[in-house]
């Protein structure tokens, strides 16, 4: 089973929100559909991502670090990967918050990048390969 079936996103211009997170979805192999009022991207059996207008239009943006949203992350199978979907996200408007490195203070395999809309929107392209086993001689002479 699924940890989450959907995710919900309240953006201040639906068409612009499109523009943004459509390139990323569709790299991501996400299937678009458009809906009367909001626009959603899912994969068979997994999860959703929605983006719904704002009631209060010009409300935003959202800024990070305060009570509510912190930022998706998207587990990818490479370190090209997150480059990859880092250039994609830069030239659909997205800004960069941090680019593509590793991060050593979660663990010295983590590398990840984080952009950010216009309406605060924070995501993280992260790849975390498990840590090798040791090899089995290495681990009985200690």
């Amino acid at each position: 089973m699924a940890v989450f079936d959907h995710l919900g996103i309240t953006v201040d211009d639906l068409e612009r929100g499109i523009a943004r997170y459509d390139p990323i979805m569709q790299a991501l192999g996400f299937t678009r559909n458009d809906a009367e009022a909001s626009v959603s991207w899912w994969t068979e059996g997994e999860v959703e991502l929605i983006l719904f207008p704002a009631r209060e239009p010009a409300s935003g943006p959202h800024r990070h670090g305060r009570v509510g949203w912190q930022h998706l992350a998207f587990a990818v199978d490479s370190r090209d990967e997150v480059d990859r979907l880092h250039t994609i996200a830069m030239d659909a408007g997205w800004t960069a918050v941090r680019d593509p490195k590793l991060y050593p203070r979660f663990n010295d395999r983590y590398y990840a990048s984080f952009v950010e809309d216009a309406d605060g929107i924070r995501l993280e392209f992260m790849h975390n390969p498990p840590r090798e086993a040791e090899p089995l001689a290495a681990s009985m002479d200690a």
